[in-house]
Parts: C-alpha cells; sequence; structure tokens
C-alpha cells in the first residue's frame, strides 16, 4: 500500500525571556486523542479551509505564498492557548470577549471585533514531514514569534489539557527523566532551540536559515542498531537516533 499523503499544517513556538534565558510554550495534548496522545507539543494543527479562504484578509504587501499556513498557525494556538498573535494591541476584556464560546468561525469573530492576525510576526523555522511508515502523516511547518505582552495562556481544556512556559532544555531533560512525553520533531526543534539564550537570538538564527528544507526522516540499520536518521546540514544535531527512543505519534 502506498503510505498516506501528508497533511498540511502549522505550529508556533511562542516564545518570551525569563531571568533564566528563553522560554517557550507548550501544550500537553488530551491522553484520549487518537495521535499524539498525551504528548508534550507546540499549539499547532491542520490547514483548515477556513485558512486557505484567508479570512479576506490582505496584508499590506504581497501576500505571502505560505499564507493559510500563517493563518492556521495563529487560529491554531489561539484555539488551544487562548493567545491571539494580533496587530492590534488587545486589552483584557477584548480578549476575553474573542476567547467566549461562539457560533462564529475564527476568522467571523476577528472581523466582528476589528482584529486582524499579525501574520507578519511569524518567522518559518522548520518544515517536518512525517515518515512513510506512520498511518496518519503531516507536511508540519514551525513559526517562532515573540509571545504578545500582556495576555495569559488559558488552554481549551478539550485537545489541550495543561499549558506551560520552560526553558528548551529544561523540557528536554523532563522528557529524559519521564515526567512528559515528545514526539521526535518535538525533541528535535527543542535541542536546536536550547542553543539561543534570547528570544530575539532565536528569532535571528531562524531567519538566517531560508528558505526551510523539508525534512523527511527516514529509518535505516546502522552496526549499531536501527535508527531514525534526518539530512545533515539543516540545523539539527544530531542527525541519528536509536529507533527505540523515537515517538512518532
Amino acid at each position: 500500500m502506498a503510505p498516506p499523503d501528508p497533511i498540511p499544517s502549522a505550529s508556533v513556538i511562542l516564545l518570551r525571556d525569563a531571568p533564566e534565558g528563553l522560554e517557550v510554550f507548550m501544550i500537553r495534548r488530551n491522553a484520549g486523542l487518537r495521535f499524539a496522545a498525551g504528548a508534550t507539543v507546540f499549539p499547532g494543527g491542520r490547514v483548515d479551509p477556513e485558512d486557505r479562504a484567508l479570512h479576506g484578509w490582505t496584508p499590506p504587501e504581497a501576500p505571502a505564498a505560505d499564507l493559510p499556513l500563517r493563518l492556521a498557525a495563529i487560529r491554531e494556538a489561539f484555539e488551544e492557548s487562548g493567545i491571539l498573535l494580533a496587530r492590534e494591541p488587545l486589552d483584557g476584556a477584548r480578549l476575553a470577549a474573542l476567547r467566549a464560546p461562539s457560533l462564529l468561525d475564527f476568522g467571523q469573530r476577528l472581523r466582528a471585533a476589528g482584529v486582524r492576525p499579525d501574520t507578519e510576526a511569524l518567522v518559518p523555522f522548520a518544515r517536518w514531514i512525517t515518515p512513510e511508515t506512520v498511518w496518519r502523516r503531516f507536511d508540519a511547518t514551525f513559526y517562532l514569534a515573540p509571545a504578545p505582552a500582556g495576555q495569559d495562556a488559558v488552554v481549551d481544556g478539550g485537545e489541550a489539557v495543561e499549558g506551560l512556559w520552560a526553558g528548551p532544555q529544561a523540557i528536554l531533560e523532563a522528557a529524559e527523566a519521564g515526567r512528559l512525553s515528545l514526539v521526535f520533531a518535538t525533541r528535535m526543534n527543542l535541542t536546536r532551540l536550547a542553543a539561543c539564550r534570547t528570544a530575539r537570538e532565536a528569532l535571528e538564527a531562524a531567519a538566517r536559515h531560508q528558505p526551510l528544507v523539508p525534512i523527511l526522516p527516514r529509518f535505516a540499520d546502522t552496526a549499531a542498531g536501527p535508527v531514525l536518521r534526518i539530512p545533515e546540514g539543516v540545523g539539527y544535531t544530531p542527525t541519528e537516533v536509536a529507533a527505540g527512543l523515537v515517538r512518532l505519534g
């Protein structure tokens, strides 16, 4: 059988500076979900038809080719964490009104509130494609963005059951200790971010690695045993991880 086609999706890695250094925002997925159950991930999800319709917005400059992905990343982050990347300043009352249950879709709610998504705040960081051996595959683009000031995360309680801010290295250490679970692409993105001391440093490093090179991990047999391997020269080390240590879904 041919492998399933990967589903276009997008995630946003929200960044902030803390006294101990760079922190990222992550959510823990509901343990009852079919894919990545209980995993700690960056907010994100598949591109929906409303993202492709662009919600009727025209950016001030020529629209980026990845605009549906950027809109999906912003929408998913808002739905899962309550954090909204917007061009307009949002006080507590305005943000609470946007978070309130509504029959309107994301774009309709923003238009009604006179709020525009800040697609330009997103810096492309990585593009990972799920290996062909996995039953559900994604073509996932990850973006970096500074966390908007004055917004506290409020997870949706459905797909996301917990949110946390922490340094990339601290999250990796928690995973090694078994306190949380990371899928492979998340783990590798955290490893790459662990080398950055500030949000600005992470954003500048990402801007230097353009355009994105799609990363499709593949299994390989080695003298030391089976590994999952990614290409060299795409910003990640190590490029081989023991297959038994890898979670893909």
